[in-house]
């Protein structure tokens, strides 16, 4: 396929194009998508396994109305939105995903791989609970009752916060050919870089958060007007107003960071200059 266009937006390469030719790329060359909402990307600044799963990403999208919002008010440039949902209801509609063992699902917790399951088999999938993976609390499994700084530390020496070798061997058996992360963002990017690290092939990994629990029922639905105006953000604010204010309130340190940075990567906050020269 012919090379795709892309931005670079506080050091993240970014998708320029059409919804349909970004899932047409990454089921094409593999690895793994993040969409990255504005409270998540700004701990680009303070998160190095985030900051890694970000940049290195084979394929980003600007699901997040805000921030291509910013890029064309402080840097007068634009860039092709595509929202995370749209994303994914392109990827579902390809009918050789509705044959058995072609796609894999990692979901939050019990009753959202139940309304996953019934939602895809009404839609006409192929698909039994074994093709599911309810995700571990992987800080708590992994490291215990370690502090938060021994945490951070081994997130900057090794990369990524994240084992899973269960999910690694599950997935190797089954070589499903798309898989698809639903927890939280910050987390499923993680997962996402360590699974394509971690695997002898290298199926497509979409790490689309709450689109399929939006499709599913799990979460209340967002219309799709309001998707295309950028208005999703305000109904999830509207309906449960303490939730989502708390959780959306670190995404007005993104307008700054874009004024500031502009397409190159933010430091890491609290890093010494000795060791920004030793990554150098």
């Amino acid at each position: 396929m012919a090379s795709p266009d892309w931005q670079r937006i506080l050091g993240v390469r970014f998708f320029d194009g059409a919804a349909p030719d970004a899932v047409d790329y990454i089921t094409c060359v593999g690895g793994y998508t993040v969409v990255p909402a504005a409270p998540a990307l700004v701990k680009i600044e303070n998160d190095p396994a985030y900051r890694r799963a970000l940049v290195e990403a084979d394929l980003a999208i600007a699901d997040s109305g805000f921030m291509v919002l910013l890029w064309r008010l402080l840097r007068r440039r634009t860039i092709a939105r595509i929202s995370g949902l749209k994303y994914l209801r392109i990827l579902l509609a390809n009918p050789r995903l509705h044959e058995r063992g072609n796609i894999f699902l990692v979901l939050p917790h019990e009753s959202s791989l139940e309304k996953a399951l019934a939602w895809l088999r009404h839609e006409g999938f192929e698909i039994a609970s074994d093709d599911c993976y309810i995700a571990p609390m992987y800080f708590s499994r992994s490291h215990g009752s370690v502090s938060r700084e021994e945490r951070e530390r081994v997130s900057q020496r090794r990369g990524y916060s994240i084992d899973d070798d269960t999910l690694v061997a599950i997935i190797e058996a089954r070589k499903p050919k798309h898989v698809i992360v639903g927890i939280g963002g910050g987390t499923q990017e993680k997962l996402g870089l360590y699974l394509r690290e971690h695997l002898s092939y290298r199926p497509a990994i979409h790490c689309i958060g709450a689109a399929l629990a939006f499709l599913t029922g799990d979460q209340k639905p967002i219309p799709m007007w309001a998707d295309r105006m950028y208005l999703g953000w305000f109904l999830r604010l509207a309906r449960a107003p303490h939730h989502y204010a708390r959780r959306f309130a670190p995404a007005f340190r993104l307008p700054g960071m874009i004024w500031r940075y502009g397409s190159e990567l933010p430091e890491i906050k609290g890093e010494s200059s000795e060791e920004r020269k030793q990554k150098e």
